[in-house]
């Protein structure tokens, strides 16, 4: 049996922390995780025998949407806001992917589109998956980035997941999941890193006291 793990990863770190009301977080795993979505099980949507083989770490995380794998080779950005109240969630992922792509496009990688409900892609493949957590008036956004790791490495993990966005097709993980290094992007994980920082850094300031979305 799998143990799984209550996710307190470094990004919970501003969730938790009760002196920040708008916070952006990004870091880079040490080694391979896998983290379950909050409606997700093992049986389902993991591959035991690969993941105990391996010494995976399995976490459940609280937040929605579909597992996925954490590795060196991948970004993980996260954000909180405390808002006085909600509005369409769609909103929330558009305004923060909208700096994540921005960080990506001032590094020249183009094509860089939104795909589903929160995912970015390059092209028809993805290389991002979001997902967002409320609890009372805190907003936790919280999503990994493929920079350079291979779409065999979450086929050789992950079943098909049993929801999936319509453009995805049916396709496998290995088909329908890219990086930005197989894309012909040689950045490194630090390189995309600063740039999505200073982008959203000085983003995050200006349109959380001006945007309505976030007021």
């Amino acid at each position: 049996m799998i143990e799984i793990r209550k996710y307190d990863l470094p990004d919970m770190n501003i969730f938790h922390n009760q002196d920040i009301n708008k916070g952006f977080f990004c870091w880079i795993p040490d080694k391979t995780y896998i983290v379950l979505g909050n409606s997700n099980k093992p049986d389902q949507n993991i591959k035991e025998d690969a993941v105990k083989e391996d010494n995976v770490l399995v976490y459940k995380r609280p937040s929605g949407g579909q597992t996925v794998i954490l590795t060196p080779e991948t970004l993980v950005i996260s954000v909180k806001l405390v808002l006085e109240k909600f509005s369409d969630p769609q909103k929330y992922f558009q305004f923060i992917n909208n700096h994540i792509k921005d960080g990506l496009k001032d590094l020249g990688i183009t094509n860089v589109n939104s795909r589903g409900i929160s995912d970015i892609a390059i092209g028809e493949k993805k290389i991002l998956g979001s997902s967002i957590y409320r609890k009372k008036n805190i907003l936790f956004y919280h999503s990994v980035l493929n920079v350079s790791e291979h779409a065999n490495t979450i086929e050789k993990y992950l079943k098909h997941p049993a929801k999936e966005p319509s453009y995805r097709k049916k396709r496998s993980h290995a088909e329908f999941v890219t990086s930005l290094y197989a894309e012909g992007y040689n950045y490194n994980v630090e390189e995309i890193k600063f740039s999505i920082q200073k982008k959203f850094n000085a983003a995050l300031k200006e349109e959380y006291e001006n945007n309505p979305v976030l007021s």
